[in-house]
């Protein structure tokens, strides 16, 4: 990263406490400003005051779960543009049969997210992925 410029932010929205210190760690060690929530509800809030510059967002959560906080972020036009890594111990051919039934139900195209990474990520990789995204 360079050093003038400020650190690039990411949200990341997990409700497991091990797996959001791990990324939060993961994430300020590598030049990242990260913000966490621990569940759709509070990650799609902060998604709106910050607006950071990736969200890593879990699919299965408590509450507001991560699929529609993933949908509700991209059809906010102030957020839609925001790039969304899916880390989540579904695989990606479910999820992505999940937004295809969610697109037929709700009759609304749902985009795929930039990356899906299964749980638990290699940290290396799940860097590589985050750089290659922003």
């Amino acid at each position: 990263m360079e050093q003038n410029k400020p650190p690039k932010t990411v949200l990341v929205v997990e409700d497991e406490l091990d797996m959001r210190f791990f990324l939060k760690t993961l994430l300020e060690t590598s030049g990242y400003a990260p913000i966490i929530a621990k569940d759709g509800r509070e990650g799609l809030a902060a998604a709106k005051k910050y607006i950071p510059d990736l969200v890593i967002l879990d699919v299965m959560m408590p509450h507001e779960g991560g699929a529609l906080m993933y949908r509700n972020l991209k059809s906010d036009s102030a957020l839609k543009t925001i790039p969304v890594i899916m880390l989540t111990a579904v695989s990606g051919t479910t999820f992505r049969h999940f937004l295809k039934m969610l697109a037929a139900q709700t009759k609304w195209h749902v985009p795929m997210p930039e990356a899906h990474v299964e749980k638990p990520p290699d940290p290396r990789n799940l860097l590589q992925i985050i750089q290659n995204i922003i």
